[in-house]
Protein backbone atom coordinates (compact mmCIF):
# COMPACT_ATOMS: atom_id res chain seq x y z
CA UNK A 1 0.00 0.00 0.00
CA UNK A 2 2.82 2.36 1.02
CA UNK A 3 4.27 1.84 -2.15
CA UNK A 4 1.01 2.62 -4.17
CA UNK A 5 0.88 5.63 -2.49
CA UNK A 6 4.70 6.27 -3.53
CA UNK A 7 3.94 6.00 -7.08
CA UNK A 8 1.09 7.94 -7.13
CA UNK A 9 2.43 10.84 -5.45
CA UNK A 10 5.36 10.68 -8.08
CA UNK A 11 2.66 10.67 -10.78
CA UNK A 12 1.78 14.56 -9.70
CA UNK A 13 4.63 15.97 -11.21
CA UNK A 14 4.24 16.29 -14.33
CA UNK A 15 7.45 15.17 -16.01
CA UNK A 16 6.72 11.55 -13.89
CA UNK A 17 2.91 11.60 -15.61
CA UNK A 18 4.15 12.38 -19.01
CA UNK A 19 6.98 9.41 -18.69
CA UNK A 20 4.32 7.36 -17.42
CA UNK A 21 1.49 8.12 -20.40
CA UNK A 22 4.44 7.91 -23.11
CA UNK A 23 5.38 4.38 -21.85
CA UNK A 24 1.41 3.75 -23.14
CA UNK A 25 1.59 5.19 -25.81
CA UNK A 26 4.63 3.30 -26.67
CA UNK A 27 2.72 -0.39 -25.89
CA UNK A 28 -0.07 1.15 -27.62
CA UNK A 29 2.12 1.95 -31.15
CA UNK A 30 3.82 -1.98 -30.52
CA UNK A 31 0.15 -3.13 -30.25
CA UNK A 32 -0.22 -1.09 -33.72
CA UNK A 33 -2.84 1.19 -32.08
CA UNK A 34 -1.15 4.12 -33.87
CA UNK A 35 -4.07 6.63 -33.47
CA UNK A 36 -4.19 5.88 -29.58
CA UNK A 37 -0.62 5.94 -29.48
CA UNK A 38 -0.35 9.13 -31.06
CA UNK A 39 -2.85 11.11 -28.83
CA UNK A 40 -1.19 9.51 -25.95
CA UNK A 41 1.70 10.68 -26.83
CA UNK A 42 0.24 14.14 -27.80
CA UNK A 43 -1.49 14.76 -24.20
CA UNK A 44 1.99 13.57 -22.71
CA UNK A 45 4.05 16.29 -24.04
CA UNK A 46 1.11 18.92 -23.86
CA UNK A 47 0.68 18.30 -19.95
CA UNK A 48 4.17 18.85 -18.93
CA UNK A 49 4.55 21.80 -21.51
CA UNK A 50 1.38 23.67 -20.14
CA UNK A 51 2.94 23.38 -16.37
CA UNK A 52 6.23 24.59 -17.57
CA UNK A 53 4.50 28.51 -18.17
CA UNK A 54 5.57 29.86 -14.90
CA UNK A 55 1.82 31.87 -15.54
CA UNK A 56 0.14 28.73 -15.06
CA UNK A 57 1.96 27.26 -12.43
CA UNK A 58 1.27 30.38 -10.66
CA UNK A 59 -2.23 30.72 -11.21
CA UNK A 60 -2.30 26.85 -9.58
CA UNK A 61 -0.08 27.64 -6.33
CA UNK A 62 -2.32 30.95 -5.99
CA UNK A 63 -5.23 28.94 -5.42
CA UNK A 64 -4.06 27.17 -2.80
CA UNK A 65 -1.98 30.05 -1.55
CA UNK A 66 -4.59 32.66 -1.36
CA UNK A 67 -6.86 30.90 0.96
CA UNK A 68 -5.34 31.92 4.12
CA UNK A 69 -3.77 35.86 4.44
CA UNK A 70 -0.44 36.31 5.47
CA UNK A 71 -0.51 38.77 8.62
CA UNK A 72 1.39 41.92 7.56
CA UNK A 73 2.45 41.90 12.02
CA UNK A 74 2.57 39.10 13.73
CA UNK A 75 1.45 41.32 16.71
CA UNK A 76 -2.54 41.46 15.12
CA UNK A 77 -2.83 37.67 15.79
CA UNK A 78 -4.43 35.97 18.52
CA UNK A 79 -2.51 34.26 21.54
CA UNK A 80 -1.68 30.56 21.83
CA UNK A 81 -0.62 27.91 23.27
CA UNK A 82 2.48 27.17 21.26
CA UNK A 83 3.62 27.84 18.16
CA UNK A 84 4.17 25.22 15.63
CA UNK A 85 6.77 24.98 12.67
CA UNK A 86 6.69 22.50 10.43
CA UNK A 87 9.80 21.25 8.39
CA UNK A 88 10.74 22.50 5.19
CA UNK A 89 13.15 24.53 2.88
CA UNK A 90 17.16 24.35 3.61
CA UNK A 91 18.99 25.55 6.41
CA UNK A 92 22.49 26.52 5.02
CA UNK A 93 21.74 30.37 6.23
CA UNK A 94 22.23 28.53 9.75
CA UNK A 95 26.05 28.70 9.60
CA UNK A 96 26.35 31.89 7.74
CA UNK A 97 26.88 35.07 9.36
CA UNK A 98 25.31 38.16 9.79
CA UNK A 99 21.60 36.40 9.25
CA UNK A 100 18.44 38.62 10.42
CA UNK A 101 15.00 38.24 10.10
CA UNK A 102 14.86 41.53 7.79
CA UNK A 103 16.89 38.39 5.68
CA UNK A 104 14.95 35.82 5.79
CA UNK A 105 11.50 36.77 4.28
CA UNK A 106 10.16 33.21 2.96
CA UNK A 107 11.44 31.28 5.63
CA UNK A 108 8.99 29.31 7.94
CA UNK A 109 11.81 29.28 11.15
CA UNK A 110 11.53 33.26 10.58
CA UNK A 111 8.18 33.61 11.02
CA UNK A 112 7.92 31.30 13.95
CA UNK A 113 10.46 33.86 15.77
CA UNK A 114 8.64 36.43 15.14
CA UNK A 115 5.44 35.28 16.22
CA UNK A 116 7.40 34.42 19.17
CA UNK A 117 9.16 37.52 19.73
CA UNK A 118 5.91 39.17 19.56
CA UNK A 119 4.68 37.35 22.50
CA UNK A 120 1.37 35.41 20.73
CA UNK A 121 2.86 31.84 22.36
CA UNK A 122 5.56 30.82 25.16
CA UNK A 123 6.93 27.62 23.23
CA UNK A 124 7.74 26.12 19.53
CA UNK A 125 6.90 23.02 18.56
CA UNK A 126 9.20 22.08 15.87
CA UNK A 127 8.44 19.30 13.70
CA UNK A 128 10.60 17.32 11.31
CA UNK A 129 12.15 14.36 11.41
CA UNK A 130 14.69 12.31 9.31
CA UNK A 131 18.13 10.07 9.17
CA UNK A 132 21.71 10.60 10.08
CA UNK A 133 22.88 12.77 12.70
CA UNK A 134 21.25 15.60 12.58
CA UNK A 135 17.17 15.64 12.45
CA UNK A 136 15.66 18.29 10.60
CA UNK A 137 13.88 19.75 14.00
CA UNK A 138 17.37 19.48 15.37
CA UNK A 139 18.48 21.89 12.51
CA UNK A 140 15.50 24.24 12.81
CA UNK A 141 16.42 23.63 16.76
CA UNK A 142 19.78 25.60 15.91
CA UNK A 143 18.37 28.49 13.77
CA UNK A 144 15.59 29.23 16.30
CA UNK A 145 18.29 29.69 18.74
CA UNK A 146 20.78 31.34 16.68
CA UNK A 147 17.61 34.12 15.79
CA UNK A 148 17.41 34.49 19.86
CA UNK A 149 14.83 31.58 21.04
CA UNK A 150 16.14 30.18 24.25
CA UNK A 151 16.31 26.42 23.70
CA UNK A 152 13.89 25.93 27.35
CA UNK A 153 10.89 27.24 24.93
CA UNK A 154 11.49 24.54 22.30
CA UNK A 155 10.21 21.40 22.11
CA UNK A 156 11.26 19.08 19.54
CA UNK A 157 9.10 16.34 17.29
CA UNK A 158 11.54 14.34 15.12
CA UNK A 159 10.18 11.45 14.55
CA UNK A 160 7.81 12.52 11.16
CA UNK A 161 8.40 12.10 7.89
CA UNK A 162 5.81 13.75 6.02
CA UNK A 163 2.69 16.28 6.68
CA UNK A 164 0.58 13.13 7.85
CA UNK A 165 3.07 12.13 11.12
CA UNK A 166 3.70 15.78 11.27
CA UNK A 167 0.15 16.33 12.68
CA UNK A 168 -0.01 12.87 14.39
CA UNK A 169 3.46 13.19 16.89
CA UNK A 170 2.64 16.71 17.20
CA UNK A 171 -0.28 16.61 18.37
CA UNK A 172 0.97 14.01 20.65
CA UNK A 173 3.23 16.41 22.43
CA UNK A 174 0.70 19.20 22.44
CA UNK A 175 -1.80 16.54 24.48
CA UNK A 176 1.41 15.46 26.76
CA UNK A 177 1.71 19.65 27.61
CA UNK A 178 -1.77 20.82 27.85
CA UNK A 179 -1.49 22.55 24.70
CA UNK A 180 -5.01 23.22 22.83
CA UNK A 181 -4.65 26.30 20.46
CA UNK A 182 -1.77 26.40 18.02
CA UNK A 183 -0.13 29.16 15.42
CA UNK A 184 0.80 26.83 12.74
CA UNK A 185 3.34 28.06 10.49
CA UNK A 186 3.86 26.19 6.97
CA UNK A 187 4.56 27.45 3.43
CA UNK A 188 1.23 29.32 2.09
CA UNK A 189 0.70 26.61 -0.37
CA UNK A 190 1.28 23.73 2.24
CA UNK A 191 -1.08 25.05 4.64
CA UNK A 192 -4.79 24.05 3.52
CA UNK A 193 -3.38 20.38 3.90
CA UNK A 194 -1.25 21.21 7.14
CA UNK A 195 -4.21 22.86 8.44
CA UNK A 196 -6.85 20.29 7.61
CA UNK A 197 -4.24 17.41 9.38
CA UNK A 198 -3.83 19.20 12.46
CA UNK A 199 -7.61 19.54 13.14
CA UNK A 200 -8.31 15.73 12.46
CA UNK A 201 -5.75 15.42 15.13
CA UNK A 202 -8.03 17.28 17.47
CA UNK A 203 -5.77 20.73 17.77
CA UNK A 204 -7.01 24.21 17.38
CA UNK A 205 -5.62 25.73 14.36
CA UNK A 206 -4.94 29.69 14.35
CA UNK A 207 -2.54 29.52 9.92
CA UNK A 208 0.29 31.37 9.39
CA UNK A 209 0.93 30.97 6.20
CA UNK A 210 4.63 31.72 4.92
CA UNK A 211 4.76 33.03 1.21
CA UNK A 212 7.56 31.66 -1.25
CA UNK A 213 8.85 33.59 -3.56
CA UNK A 214 6.64 34.24 -7.14
CA UNK A 215 7.81 34.81 -10.85
CA UNK A 216 9.27 38.06 -12.33
CA UNK A 217 6.75 40.30 -14.09
CA UNK A 218 8.32 40.73 -17.45
CA UNK A 219 6.97 38.87 -20.57
CA UNK A 220 9.60 36.11 -20.45
CA UNK A 221 9.19 35.47 -16.13
CA UNK A 222 5.45 34.86 -17.09
CA UNK A 223 5.40 33.14 -20.10
CA UNK A 224 8.54 30.97 -20.96
CA UNK A 225 8.31 27.77 -20.29
CA UNK A 226 11.19 27.19 -17.83
CA UNK A 227 11.82 23.63 -15.20
CA UNK A 228 11.63 25.68 -11.95
CA UNK A 229 7.61 26.55 -12.90
CA UNK A 230 7.60 22.32 -14.08
CA UNK A 231 8.52 21.86 -10.15
CA UNK A 232 6.64 24.61 -8.67
CA UNK A 233 2.95 22.91 -10.60
CA UNK A 234 4.40 19.72 -9.38
CA UNK A 235 4.30 20.74 -5.82
CA UNK A 236 1.02 22.13 -5.98
CA UNK A 237 -0.43 19.50 -7.84
CA UNK A 238 1.26 17.22 -4.98
CA UNK A 239 -1.05 19.07 -2.06
CA UNK A 240 -4.40 18.87 -4.39
CA UNK A 241 -3.83 15.46 -4.35
CA UNK A 242 -2.89 15.27 -0.78
CA UNK A 243 -6.22 16.92 -0.26
CA UNK A 244 -8.50 14.78 -2.83
CA UNK A 245 -7.20 11.78 -0.84
CA UNK A 246 -8.15 13.19 2.60
CA UNK A 247 -11.27 14.31 1.57
CA UNK A 248 -12.44 10.41 0.41
CA UNK A 249 -10.95 9.15 3.82
CA UNK A 250 -12.62 11.79 5.54
CA UNK A 251 -16.05 10.16 3.85
CA UNK A 252 -15.53 6.81 4.33
CA UNK A 253 -13.84 6.63 7.86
Amino acid sequence: MSLLRDALVALTYPLALTLAVLLLALLAHRLRWMRTAGVLALAAFAWSAFWSIPHNAEWLRSSLEDRYVVAPDPASLPKADAIVVLGGGGYTWINRPGVTLEKLKYSRLAAGVRLYDAGRAPRVILSGGGEGVRTEACNMARGMEKLGVPHSALLIEERSTDTTTNAKYSAQIAREHDIHRVLLVTSALHMPRASLLFRRNGIQVVEVPVPEPTAGESWADRWLPSPRALWKSGRALKEYAGLLALCVEGKTT
